[in-house]
């Protein structure tokens, strides 16, 4: 089974180029795959038809117990020769429906493949979860190929619809399945299946939300509406998903739970009465469609809603009969579906007001139609027949069920009369229909689904045999499936429903104003949209009376919050209550002092540089907490980022008024100090607390001896960062990758790039002897230039780059490391930009940040693929000794190059901050004119 999965992935992975080489003919190789899902599963019918499972179970997560765990009984048998046959078929049928050259056809073809392993993994999971996963996969997929013609908005629309309705779907039944899977105590469902299952209320929730999921899936009401409009897909979608498998899941769904959840409170009230309702208003609103394809679907919404009745029941004889009507249904409806495309694709039309003598015209299509169409309508001797017949002897004890039953099958056969009136049928005063021949692999597909359906109805016994053991789950069989019981209750049923069917197609005439009038209130479709605009309308008036574009207002709800809920359980609980020390030294006491006094003054600076560089001192006080802690490599990495942040702080100033607001706003400053204060006391009792709230051993209790052994270092921050905790750190840098990104699309209008490195020529004539510090500089305004800060930068600048590759190198077992290396580097750059400007950071660094960015991240995770390939573990480090005789062993750490890519992100990072908020916003400057830096400005470099 999994090798079935693979081979789909594989085939749908190499399908856009068998496409571009074949054209349509590539899916001719590519219907062999799902032919081999067929192909299997009928070597696998001795083992299905004796009651026996197929089950294979792989490894997956171990941390969430979760296997690849497949398995096959006679449901989802039946299921997976549905997706295989049918899935091949409609593929043969894809290789002439579309042109040579289509649009998106190689895309199209891809995903239609993808969407067969997709609906192949949901019937043959046996984990709920796994399930979960293959079912929203479905989705996925359906949503390409409904909106497969991008360029109409109607397939647009289309598609998202699909893809809203049923994604919520299965979020909730996702809930259900962990609340069903935390009261069963496992999420395999063969053993939730095999033990008593606990009933009350949680069960009844589990319930509840699983068949939200199942009826969303497969287009009961209330959410019918997205089927129809679906029908914007291309023919072979609908044949395929919407009458053969997608919505064929939610009532496998169904029947796979049903042997175990039918007896549960809600289960029957909730499936009966929606299925009813939907049989019913579908076949109603069927008789009323002029488009042969939507004809079809609100016939097949209204078949759906028979077969959630049927299976929905929970009897050992409905259960035979929904999964007759199930094979039935997909045989008939795909027929059906194809010959609807066939049609639309030789005559260029499916409205069947515009159709006259294509039954002439075209005799074999008209055979196949009939047979499909005969098999809906429950005609003698096809399967659908027999498998109505066995629906109504299966719901005799339920009178209100069979009666609304019986009227949906008259409804029924009405629409299928219909259908076969509105295509092949000769009117007077309709010109006559002039199709083309049908091609064969166009036409053998749906002539062998309605061949299929016409054989086994007389073979009903051979079935009945195969599909007892289904059956068999909910108790002992009391009736069979046959073609023939003799004159029955059932049998009468089937005579009246073809009769009234045929009456009612015979007034349709007199009954068209009824048909115009009778109609529910809103459709499925007005239901959709108006709780979408009403969605939206509730988004506007949130996002209107919340989003007040005031980030002091939006910061102060979220900390009153926090003062408001865990500082009250503070002070109700009083978990605080324990002997505190102070300070460990009178120095720490020192440095708090320092740190309160920055804070007091930061808040009544009325200058934002001036609050600005009291924020940073209380960095600086911070990191000076860390050095009397002990902690060299924390108060390195605080240092070293408090200078950064101070750097891109002034580097933002420049386009920021030099005050804060004049406005007098003394009692929002009192609140605002409150505010703080209280958040303060708040934190500082969390942090209180959670420190002496620990039960167990900290994990980071190992860190030192695993750094040495596992890791090779004795720095254990750093260790901890490219080693044990190493994940963290790429996630992190990730992050940083896309904030860097960012920035650049806030900041650039256009390539990130930022001025090429040039050589700059003095301003001034007569210079040309002259040493130049920086040449950058020289394009600096004289009053914006400090000859001191050039010569300086330019003695200082190599060796601060040096001591960042020393910190770099250094870092696994001294305090140092990727990102404090990184930083210096950062800084570096900041000064060469500070001293020289712009033009001399594209000196000092020639290169794209984009570039660094993406070599880091390169390096980052190629060293964690290296180390899987070597240790059989992702990032974990390979000590390397290297043959140096006379320099006391030393060693390389594979884990170095992982710092290596932290180095190059943070140093990109920070290279993409200066050029957006430094560089671009000098350009910006001069191109407004409000700048008087530049004397000399280089248009060429600018373009360039």
């Amino acid at each position: 089974m999994l090798v079935l999965l693979l081979l789909h992935l594989v085939a749908a992975l190499f399908a856009p180029l068998l496409v571009r080489w074949w054209g349509p003919r590539a899916c001719y190789p590519l219907a062999l795959v799902p032919a081999a899902a067929l192909g299997w599963a009928l070597t696998r019918t001795p083992t299905v038809r004796d009651g026996g499972a197929v089950v294979e179970t792989y490894h997956w997560i171990g941390q969430l117990d979760l296997d690849v765990a497949l398995r096959m009984t006679t449901l989802s048998w039946l299921m997976t020769l549905l997706v295989g046959g049918v899935g091949a078929l409609v593929l043969v049928y894809c290789g002439r429906y579309f042109a040579p050259g289509a649009v998106g056809l190689p895309r199209f073809v891809a995903v239609l493949v993808a969407f067969a392993g997709a609906m192949l993994g949901l019937v043959l999971s046996d984990d709920l979860l796994l399930l979960y996963v293959f079912w929203e996969l479905t989705t996925v997929f359906s949503y390409l190929l409904i909106g497969h013609s991008t360029e109409r908005r109607s397939s647009r629309w289309a598609a998202a619809q699909a893809l809203t309705v049923t994604t919520l779907g299965g979020l909730a039944m996702l809930l259900g399945f962990l609340i069903l899977g935390g009261h069963a105590g496992s999420y395999r469902w063969s053993e939730i299946a095999a033990a008593p299952l606990p009933g009350g209320g949680t069960l009844v929730a589990a319930v509840l939300l699983i068949l939200t999921g199942a009826l969303a899936k497969s287009a009961i009401v209330p959410f019918n509406g997205w089927l129809p409009v679906a029908m914007a897909a291309p023919t072979p979608v609908s044949a395929y998903l919407h009458a053969a498998a997608m919505v064929k899941a939610g009532v496998y769904l169904i029947g796979l739970l049903a042997p175990v959840l039918a007896d549960t409170g809600p289960w029957r009230p909730v499936l009966l009465t929606l299925g009813l309702v939907t049989m019913l208003a579908g076949g109603w609103a069927a008789l009323r469609q002029c488009d042969l394809k939507l004809l079809l679907a609100y016939g097949t919404v209204s078949q759906l809603g028979l077969l959630t009745v049927t299976i929905g029941t929970g009897s050992v004889d409905a259960a035979l009969a929904g999964v007759a009507m199930l094979l039935a249904h997909a045989l008939f409806k795909a027929a059906l579906f194809l010959v609807v495309g066939i049609i639309d694709h030789d005559v260029g039309t499916r409205d069947l007001r515009e159709l006259s003598g294509l039954g002439r015209r075209a005799p074999a299509l008209a055979v196949v139609a009939t047979l499909a169409a005969a098999s809906m309508a429950g005609v003698p001797p096809l399967l659908g027949f027999v498998a109505k017949e066995a629906v109504f002897t299966a719901l005799a004890t339920r009178p209100v069920v069979l009666v609304g039953l019986v009227l949906g099958t008259v409804l029924t056969v009405a629409y299928s009369i219909r259908f076969l009136w509105g295509a092949f049928a000769t009117r007077p005063g309709t010109p006559e229909a002039a199709p083309e021949p049908v091609p064969l692999p166009m036409l053998a597909p749906p002539a062998l689904l309605a061949i299929a359906g016409l054989v086994a109805g007389p073979a009903a016994a051979a079935l009945n045999g195969l599909l007892d053991p289904y059956a068999e789950l909910f108790g002992p069989p009391h009736d069979t499936l046959a073609l023939w019981h003799g004159l029955t209750p059932a049998l009468g049923l089937s005579v009246l429903a073809l009769a009234g069917g045929a009456v009612l197609h015979a007034v349709r005439g007199p009954l068209a104003p009824a048909l115009a009038r009778w109609k529910l209130p809103f459709t499925g479709n007005q239901g959709y949209e108006w709780a979408t605009h009403r969605f939206d309308r509730l988004a506007i008036e949130v996002t209107g009376a919340t989003q007040r574009g005031s980030l002091p207002l939006y910061l102060g709800t979220v900390l009153l919050a926090l003062v408001l809920v865990p500082g009250a359980a503070l002070l109700s609980t009083s978990p605080w209550r324990t002997r505190i020390a102070v300070w460990d030294s009178p120095l720490q006491l020192v440095v708090g002092l320092v740190i309160g006094v920055a804070a007091l003054f930061a808040v009544n600076a009325r200058r934002r540089l001036t609050a600005m560089l009291l924020v940073g001192v209380t960095g600086y006080g911070t990191a000076m907490l860390f050095v009397l802690h002990g902690a060299p490599d924390l108060a390195l990495t605080q240092f070293l980022v408090e200078t950064a942040t101070i750097a891109v702080f002034v580097l933002v100033l420049r386009r920021l008024p030099e005050r804060f607001s004049a406005r007098p706003l003394r009692r929002s400053r009192w609140a605002r100090r409150v505010l703080g204060v209280a958040v303060g006391v708040v934190l500082a009792g969390l942090a209180l607390v959670a420190s002496g709230a620990r039960t167990a051993v900290s994990v980071s209790t190992a860190f030192p001896a695993l750094a040495v052994a596992e890791g090779h270092g004795r720095n254990v921050v750093n260790v901890t960062l490219v080693d044990i905790r190493a994940w963290d750190t790429m996630g992190e840098i990730a992050v940083l990758v896309v904030a860097a990104t960012g920035v650049a699309s806030l900041i650039f209008e256009r390539s990130r790039t930022g001025p090429r490195p040039r050589r700059v020529e003095p301003a001034t004539a007569g210079h040309g002897d002259r040493a130049v510090w920086l040449r950058g500089g020289t394009t600096l305004h004289e009053r914006r230039r400090s000859i001191v800060f050039e010569v300086v930068t330019r003695l200082l600048f190599h060796t601060i780059v040096l001591f960042s590759l020393f910190l770099l190198f250094s870092g696994h077992n001294a305090p140092g490391g990727g990102f404090s290396g990184g930083l210096v580097a950062s800084l570096a750059l900041a000064v060469r930009y500070l001293a020289g400007g712009r033009y001399e950071l594209a000196e000092a660094a020639p290169v794209g940040a984009g570039t660094v960015l993406g070599a880091g991240l390169a390096i980052a995770v190629g060293g964690g693929v290296v180390s899987l390939l070597t240790t059989g573990t992702v990032l974990a480090s390979t000590r390397v000794d290297l043959p140096l005789p006379g320099l006391g062993g030393p060693y390389l750490v594979t884990s170095l190059f992982f710092d290596i890519g932290v180095y190059l992100i943070v140093v990109g990072l920070m290279l993409d901050i200066l050029r957006s908020l430094g560089a671009e916003i000098d350009r910006h400057i001069e191109a407004a004119g409000k700048s008087d830096r530049g004397l000399v400005v280089d248009h060429e470099g600018d373009r360039r």
